[in-house]
């Protein structure tokens, strides 16, 4: 766990998701657990017991899980894209951009390494791509290096929106 004094920034959907999580842990997981344990103890010689062992694995991950969101919690410093605005690309913006090789349109969110999705299309702002965007404005080319070969991104617009819609509206 990278534990430190670093704040992790991330919006309020991330923030929710994460508490959201951490509440299940603590009320459902935890008691779920302890009775797997109860139940694997009461089959006897503990050496020998693979059920007792693995409930106790699992108990771990569970706890390590707790400490780890809420050591994130702690750190979250929430930012509402919907209260930012501005010409360039920053944390929280989203950004519509053309493929300048292919022509094909492609929108990404910033958001924080936490709630990064690639099927949502939510880039961490420590990605690559969302490195070579942070800072431009629109009608700029982003230059990202990928894995084939390097990538220009023209800018196309900047929009700064509350990322509450777990599914994007209107695609296809």
């Amino acid at each position: 766990m990278a534990s430190g004094s670093d704040n992790i920034p991330m919006t309020p959907s991330g923030l929710r998701k994460l508490k959201s999580e951490l509440k299940h842990l603590q009320s459902v997981e935890r008691g779920k657990i302890s009775r797997e344990i109860e139940v694997a103890r009461a089959h006897g010689d503990l050496r020998e017991n693979a059920e007792y062992h693995a409930a106790k694995e699992k108990q771990s991950h569970i706890e390590g899980r707790i400490l780890t969101l809420n050591d994130w919690i702690a750190r979250a410093e929430v930012i509402d894209p919907s209260k930012l605005g501005g010409d360039k690309v920053i944390f929280g913006a989203t950004v519509d951009l053309l493929d300048t090789e292919t022509d094909k349109p492609v929108t990404y969110r910033i958001v924080g390494e936490m709630e990064a999705d690639l099927k949502k299309r939510w880039l961490a702002v420590t990605s690559p791509v969302a490195r070579a965007l942070i800072g431009k404005r629109v009608g700029d080319i982003a230059t990202v290096q990928s894995p084939g070969g390097t990538r220009e991104l023209e800018i196309q617009e900047i929009r700064f929106e509350d990322p509450q819609d777990e599914a994007p509206a209107g695609e296809g």
